[in-house]
């Protein structure tokens, strides 16, 4: 097949204009303009049209089995007000109201461009049974709570490791997802490091997500201090570092962390970040609604962080005039925009696309329109010129009119492969 658009977006290259893209066996072939490539055989020739043609989006975190949640939780005053609420909210749903909340977001996912989503489950069972209802391109992230360590954390791994062993999944992969460092013992997080490692799996850990826990573990009191102990959780790791700090002390700062959120950071931690080539993934949407300090998005790319976006939950989002707002990579980037316009729109877009790619393991196979890269694509209605593209693309209120995954058209309204 090949792809004929008036504007290819490769990402790890300059855009194109009347470029095609040269699909064979679920893969691109070639990438370029119409004029320098040359047809070899029988190859099917679709015109595209006035649009920009651009890789899928890559979600590097998200919580797809709360998408049902969008708008119902307000603003909460504190974080730990949030936790509550959350926890009395999923204490009221079954199982059904999990596999219709995640089936649900997946669509929102496929409609709104992304290919590939980095899922936190926190209902193991969603994971066999759900997937086969998108074509999307899962990385399933056990999630790992051992707050009160009434399991021990090694036998927890290794039971996660063989559920996610046991369930083939093809078009994604797999990942371990500690929740953090207050609700994951170090035995829990230790091991689900070492398993990562071995298995060449991403790790993800909400790290200094709030104010109250990054007080918790520098001051060593707060309101999360006094919740926490209330609720029988060892204490005796706080008071002295940041939470970062104690993630280096652990061993847990490599190349395969995912450092969901990274708000609160301490004078010293992205250094630490960075040296060791970890990923922050930041999620602005949520950001705004609990009306966390201002992002450190700078500091931390300058010191080589591979810095990504996610959506994460629908469960920390407000109403859009008066509506329940969808998970959207697109959304996240303009408000990250908004927020640090400091970042032009070319620095911007590789945060939803290759620098999520790097983060799941996946370089040089999704986020990309390159040689030998799986061929995930979507197109986006454009009539302007070629050097605003990745303006438009960052800028506006923007839904895919076409999806493919693995050179299969898909239907984005109802996430089945046509």
């Amino acid at each position: 097949m090949l792809l004929r658009a008036r504007i290819v977006l490769p990402i790890s290259a300059p855009p194109i204009e009347d470029g095609v893209v040269l699909i064979q066996d679920g893969r691109i072939a070639e990438v370029g303009r119409s004029r320098d490539i040359e047809l070899a055989g029988p190859e099917e020739v679709l015109d595209l049209g006035e649009v920009i043609l651009l890789p899928g989006l890559v979600n590097a975190h998200c919580h797809l089995d709360y998408s049902a949640m969008a708008g119902r939780i307000s603003p909460p005053r504190e974080f730990l007000d949030w936790i509550e609420a959350i926890i009395a909210y999923k204490a009221s749903w079954d199982y059904s109201d999990f596999a219709h909340s995640w089936v649900s977001g997946a669509g929102q996912l496929l409609k709104n461009g992304v290919t590939t989503v980095a899922d936190m489950e926190a209902v193991p069972e969603l994971i066999p049974e759900c997937q086969p209802a998108t074509p999307l391109r899962i990385h399933a992230f056990m999630e790992l709570i051992n707050l009160r360590k009434r399991s021990p954390g090694a036998l927890m791994v290794e039971e996660a490791e063989r559920t996610l062993l046991g369930h083939l999944n093809p078009r994604g992969g797999y990942g371990l997802a500690p929740h953090a460092l207050y609700t994951a013992s170090p035995d829990l997080l230790q091991a689900a490091s070492v398993c990562a490692q071995s298995n060449d799996w991403p790790l993800s850990i909400h790290v200094a997500e709030s104010r109250i826990e990054a007080e918790m573990f520098r001051d060593g009191r707060g309101l999360m201090f006094d919740w926490l102990r209330k609720n029988q959780r060892d204490m005796s790791d706080c008071g002295r570092h940041s939470p970062v700090a104690i993630l280096e002390q652990l061993g847990l700062l490599s190349n395969h962390l995912l450092a969901v959120h990274c708000n609160y950071l301490e004078p010293g931690d992205a250094e630490l970040l960075g040296k060791n080539q970890c990923t922050v993934v930041h999620c602005p949407q949520s950001h705004a609604y609990f009306g966390h300090a201002d992002f450190q998005a700078r500091e931390l790319a300058a010191v080589g962080v591979n810095l990504c976006l996610g959506t994460d939950s629908l469960a920390s989002t407000r109403k859009q005039r008066g509506m329940n707002p969808e998970l959207s990579l697109y959304d996240e980037m303009r408000v990250f925009a908004d927020n640090h316009p400091d970042f032009s729109p070319e620095e911007i877009l590789p945060m939803a696309t290759i620098h999520g790619a790097l983060a799941l393991r996946r370089a040089n196979q999704i986020g990309e329109i390159a040689g030998r890269a799986l061929a995930d694509l979507q197109t986006i209605p454009y009539s302007g010129p070629l050097e605003a593209a990745t303006q438009f693309v960052v800028h506006e209120t923007i839904h895919s009119s076409r999806v493919m995954i693995g050179g299969h058209w898909v239907n984005p309204l109802s996430a089945a492969a046509q």
